[in-house]
């Protein structure tokens, strides 16, 4: 128990750490730091977020301002897709990529100012993600016109998703926005605008990870807290539940939606990832372009596909293999052609579905594969994302 209790102490814990054990969360070391995996259960926060409405604490990611007259070209020389395209309060999904086309890390990033951004990156990659940037900046011919700022010390977020969020957030989250909306459910899908609480600034965009219609908000430390109960207030009365890391993995894998460490990584690019729409290769050189237009144009020799069982199972999971190549059950003749990256039982579809690196032979849709799970070869088919719509 002693020992336990030492390991615990070393996780980074949310602002709103206290919060969750008022609320009864079952918190886990995610990233290295102590965040809530469920509160009621994972299925029944699933659900709840594909009905009616949930909020999640998302304070692990991290904030990174870059800004400056060059910080657009900057951008577009790490990052694949095409920052130029941002307008003032303007978000979009972007990856960021080694010399070799190799994922260092995929984020979102906000148009916060005419020369203002604001990068939201993954909570293990925080650390990497800073080195890169900071080592790419000393090679950037325009250098003394940028600046990066690792704000996720002072920053935290949380998400608010589902179709009845749009009933309560303005009643959550009062007064105009700082650049163009007058309330936050003016924002489209991809917009964001910043908007005051009690004299703080907060971020707002119109943006999330389940598949559903939802928020994400971004404010300093000092007033997540204060966002956290607003929201769960307004929200009570349309069926808000606080929700865990649980129901956002499972709600991320039904839309087919990558996490970094297990369709992405630093050996697996962004063709093979089935992200191509946001590699902008008509846009003048960026770093991996080369290998990723080369790529594109000859073909990737594995992908990541989207699968679903085709009967009834245990549930897949991560790096379980996959065969192929011969008859089912027998595995005399079949040969490993790849492995699992993600996988659950979906709680929407009442099956067991996944993500998966294989051989690009065996990744067109209608595709057929077994799963090995538990020492038995089955059945599993591919399939085009979303694997469920909401």
């Amino acid at each position: 128990m002693t020992e336990e209790k030492v390991v615990t102490a070393r996780l980074q814990q949310s602002p709103l750490h206290d919060m969750h054990l008022g609320l009864g969360a079952g918190l886990i070391d995610f990233g290295g730091w102590e965040m809530p995996v469920k509160y009621t259960g994972i299925i029944d926060e699933h659900h709840a977020v594909r009905k009616a409405a949930g909020l999640f604490d998302i304070s692990h990611m991290g904030e990174v301002f870059v800004s400056g007259a060059s910080a657009v070209n900057y951008l577009n020389w790490v990052l694949t897709n095409n920052v130029c395209d941002l307008e003032h309060g303007q978000a979009q999904y972007s990856l960021m990529c080694n010399q070799s086309g190799g994922v260092v890390d995929d984020l979102y990033i906000y148009r916060v100012g005419p020369d203002k951004f604001l990068l939201i990156i993954n909570a293990s990659r925080i650390g990497p993600d800073m080195n890169w940037l900071q080592e790419k900046l000393t090679e950037f011919e325009e250098r003394d016109h940028v600046s990066l700022k690792n704000a996720s010390s002072g920053y935290a977020a949380v998400a608010v998703q589902g179709p009845a969020v749009a009933g309560f957030i303005d009643d959550a989250i009062t007064g105009s926005g700082q650049i163009k909306k007058s309330r936050p459910t003016d924002l489209k899908k991809n917009e964001m605008d910043a908007f005051m609480i009690e004299g703080e600034e907060i971020f707002i965009a119109r943006t999330g990870y389940t598949g559903e219609d939802g928020f994400e908000i971004v404010s300093s430390v000092e007033c997540i807290e204060d966002v956290w109960n607003r929201l769960l207030h307004a929200g009570e009365s349309h069926g808000l539940k606080p929700c865990g890391l649980g129901a956002r993995d499972t709600l991320r894998l039904e839309m087919g939606y990558p996490l970094y460490g297990h369709e992405l990584n630093e050996q697996v690019t962004p063709i093979e990832a089935g992200l191509s729409f946001f590699v902008k290769l008509d846009k003048g050189k960026f770093i991996g372009h080369m290998q990723l237009e080369e790529q594109k144009r000859n073909k990737p020799n594995k992908r990541i596909v989207a699968f679903r069982m085709m009967g009834k199972s245990p549930p897949p999971r991560n790096d379980y293999t996959i065969w192929g190549g011969g008859i089912t059950g027998d595995t005399g003749e079949q040969a490993i052609i790849g492995k699992v990256t993600s996988g659950s039982q979906s709680p929407s579809l009442g099956i067991g579905i996944g993500m998966a690196m294989v051989q690009s032979s065996y990744a067109k849709i209608g595709s057929s594969f077994d799963v090995n799970i538990r020492s038995k070869h089955l059945p599993a088919e591919v399939v085009r994302k979303p694997l469920y719509k909401p």
